[in-house]
């Protein structure tokens, strides 16, 4: 039987990570998401986007998102079997920072890969939900 999945857990799972996808809805109504590179803050996602970017501007209408995290699943010593990643979801809302409310040491800490005038902060509105691939439950792992 597994261990009980705590937030603990989830959190030091997150943590061990850097890559999600964001999930927000646009002005119509439609879904829309974008992967996001983040960095973890007292339980609190950091991430980077073009200040003028849809993601800001969607986020600035709709400040409610959902974020998945995947996490490899790899069998020691036979990496050729394939084990669907396992997934933690949860939802939150969003809040499109400008430059000034974010302290230089997070910015030094979040890639610079592209331009970046504004940081968008997921936070945790519940629990966080390890969730796994039904394949992966069936004795996958």
């Amino acid at each position: 039987m597994p261990a009980p999945v705590t937030s603990d857990l989830v959190w030091r799972e997150i943590e061990k990570h850097s890559f999600a996808v964001l999930s927000y809805v646009n002005p119509k109504g439609r879904a829309r998401s974008a992967g996001i590179v983040y960095v973890p803050i007292d339980r609190v996602l950091y991430g980077r986007t073009a200040k003028e970017s849809w993601k800001a501007k969607h986020i600035r209408q709709n400040p409610h998102v959902a974020l998945n995290v995947t996490i490899p699943k790899r069998v020691p010593f036979m990496p050729w079997i394939h084990i669907p990643d396992a997934t933690i979801a949860f939802s939150g809302t969003a809040r499109v920072l400008s430059m000034s409310e974010v302290e230089p040491k997070l910015l030094e800490a979040l890639p610079t890969a592209s331009v970046c005038l504004s940081s968008i902060c997921a936070t945790q509105k519940r629990r966080a939900v390890a969730r796994r691939s039904a394949s992966r439950d069936k004795g996958g792992g």
